[in-house]
């Protein structure tokens, strides 16, 4: 009998195990499909594709997530109820629409004002340091009786103003006007005599083509010239602050949540981080890109939103919100934490930090 080399026969018992190994693992891949309330051509879905792979990295591929772009398997403005029903495993949408099942949805990230001068990362903070995120399963899981985890996954930046088929330069220039407006935001603009008009991002710009509505809103430079709202209007407003502290939301089925392994729970969680941090630092300069190409290739001309409308904005959140605490408790319970956490940390950070325009100035003096 011909005898085998001692490092060949180590070799071989090698690779049988390795073989063996991969057998296991692709055994033991777990998929969750995940589906989004927003078109596949959204930088929003960058946010969520970082946040996949990082997922199936720190799990070596023991664990993928499958992502699909609204309207897969469900409308966009179903997704929360899929995920309950287990329809799919998880969905990547956004807390302003479901603010018609509980106002207070929109104290989740789409709130006019911050609120109360927050901006995103004092947002982190309050539901990271301060009972937020308790606060925000309870609304789901006991207000709303949805079975579902949530999860802060990545930040959008702070939402332009708007598009616009005619030049505005007032609050009541606003009046009359049929515009794309979700959430309670879509309650401030009514207030100014606008026609608000609810429907998810991949509906807009056929919207617009069609006559349907004359103006929208949706996020940043990049992201709206990526859907293409330069193709149907011509005039921008920015900045504003309807929504100054905006971060979309993971959603996972409870039930899913809880089988999984705690090692895997922590790794997703910690992904969020990452994807979301990361999303906001890379948008930086898409906005930046996005704002030289919109000018000079396509006409777009930038406007600074007037500052009335930018107070009324504020005004007019102030009395809606007063209104919503003395009829909804759990609004009221939610906004009174934001109110006490913001009132020790904004009045501090305006006293330890310098104005962001001091030294923006300095170097970068605004246009004339």
């Amino acid at each position: 009998m011909k005898r085998v080399p001692r490092f060949a026969a180590a070799l071989a018992a090698a690779v049988c195990v390795f073989a063996s190994t991969a057998t296991v693992v692709a055994q033991t891949t777990q998929k969750l499909r995940v589906q989004a309330s927003f078109p596949a051509s959204s930088i929003a879905m960058d946010g969520f594709n970082n946040w996949a792979d990082k997922v199936k990295a720190m799990t070596a591929g023991r664990f993928e997530i499958e992502g699909l772009p609204a309207g897969t398997v469900v409308p966009a403005f179903e997704v929360l109820d899929a995920v309950h029903k287990h329809v799919v495993d998880g969905g990547y949408t956004a807390a302003a629409y479901w603010t018609g099942k509980n106002r207070a949805a929109a104290l989740f990230g789409p709130t006019p004002g911050g609120p109360f001068g927050m901006d995103e990362m004092d947002l982190m903070g309050w539901l990271y340091t301060a009972g937020g995120i308790d606060l925000y399963n309870e609304l789901y899981n006991v207000e709303l009786k949805r079975n579902v985890k949530v999860m802060p996954l990545s930040w959008v930046g702070n939402q332009v103003f708007g598009w616009f088929a005619k030049p505005i330069s007032s609050w009541a220039d606003l009046r009359g006007r049929k515009c794309r407006q979700t959430g309670i935001n879509a309650e401030v603009f009514a207030k100014a005599g606008v026609t608000p008009v609810n429907m998810p991002g991949g509906e807009i710009v056929p919207a617009g083509e069609r006559g349907v509505i004359e103006c929208a809103e949706w996020a940043s430079p990049a992201d709206d010239m990526k859907i293409g709202f330069h193709t149907v209007w011509k005039h921008y407003y920015m900045p504003s602050v309807h929504e100054p502290a905006p971060f979309l939301e993971l959603l996972i089925n409870g039930d899913v949540w809880k089988k999984l392994p705690p090692d895997i729970q922590q790794i997703m969680v910690t992904a969020t981080w990452e994807a979301t941090v990361m999303q906001r630092l890379r948008t930086n300069l898409w906005n930046v890109e996005a704002l030289q190409e919109l000018q000079a290739k396509h006409g777009v001309k930038v406007h600074r939103t007037p500052d009335e409308i930018l107070k009324k904005i504020l005004e007019t959140w102030d009395e809606i919100a007063k209104v919503e605490e003395e009829k909804n408790p759990f609004f009221k319970k939610v906004y009174a934490s934001q109110r006490a956490y913001a009132a020790k940390v904004v009045p501090m950070r305006r006293t330890a930090y310098p104005d962001y325009n001091l030294a923006a100035e300095h170097y970068w003096p605004a246009k004339k």
